[in-house]
């Protein structure tokens, strides 16, 4: 699935659903696999709402989260220009979207971030991780992927989404996989989440078994001043392709519900109408 568009055109088009380019930009950014292919199912959703594009992460070997960051701040400006766009990152995604907000904070309207985390806690797993990547083939990471499914996926997730998945993961790289696992080694933003003021909804599966899902989103929410965080209640760290979850609808609902707040907010401020 690739974006189709036209910078000096009125719309743009994915999968055959017209935009207005007056619609509020939003970039997805993929976790460690890096293709940005897992969007298939929110893609057309979210365009009902958004002017939407993926970014694919770049695969070379020397990549470090800065230059992730400088080249996905390319991409938001060649998108959005001086407006400004939501991100949604998911896992690694989350962690880079995070970082970029710490970065570029001007850029940003609004982060939506999906099972993701400040910090890799247990780094002994990312070390074991990276050798057994570089010791096997890489096209059996295929038939690990079918054995772990249960750690991967929400437990309702469709046999069809499952092989859709399989098949899409097909695409990533060996380099860019274990440089990203390289990366997740250093990356720990845990002191600077209070500088993150961008308003933010961390989406948290109760059944992530790949990262502690729930107890981080609430970690970085209470250090972050504009977060809220929403349970996704049974499903796992992979849960975006599932039929299920609309992602629209969850950041819809966040987005109206703030706005509600604030209306409110200043109405109190202004106080009673006089007579």
């Amino acid at each position: 699935m690739q974006t189709l568009w036209n910078l000096g055109e009125a719309v743009f088009i994915w999968c055959g659903i017209a935009v207005d380019k007056a619609s509020d930009p939003l970039v997805l950014v993929p976790g460690i696999d890096g293709t940005a292919l897992l969007f298939y199912r929110q893609v057309p959703l979210l365009a009902k709402r958004f002017r939407v594009s993926t970014f694919p992460l770049p695969d070379q070997s020397d990549c470090t989260m800065a230059s992730l960051v400088d080249a996905l701040h390319e991409h938001c400006r060649r998108v959005a220009g001086a407006r400004g766009v939501t991100l949604c990152g998911e896992s690694f995604g989350g962690a880079l979207s995070l970082s970029y907000a710490l970065s570029h904070p001007d850029m940003l309207r609004r982060l939506v971030i999906v099972n993701s985390f400040p910090v890799i806690r247990q780094r002994a797993g990312l070390r074991l991780a990276r050798l057994l990547l570089k010791a096997v083939p890489w096209g059996t990471m295929n038939l690990a992927r079918r054995f772990s499914g249960r750690r991967l996926h929400s437990p309702h997730t469709r046999p069809e989404d499952l092989s859709e998945y399989r098949e899409r993961v097909r695409a990533g790289s060996r380099t860019g996989y274990i440089r990203r696992l390289e990366i997740l080694r250093r990356y720990d933003i845990r002191e600077r989440l209070e500088r993150i003021v961008t308003p933010t909804l961390f989406l948290a599966s109760d059944r992530d078994h790949v990262v502690p899902a729930v107890p981080e989103a609430r970690y970085m929410a209470a250090r972050m001043p504009r977060a809220t965080v929403k349970i996704l209640e049974g499903h796992g760290h992979i849960c975006l392709i599932n039929h299920e979850l609309d992602l629209l609808e969850e950041i819809t609902s966040w987005i109206d519900g703030g706005e509600a707040e604030e209306r409110s907010a200043l109405k109190r401020a202004a106080g009673p109408p006089s007579a």
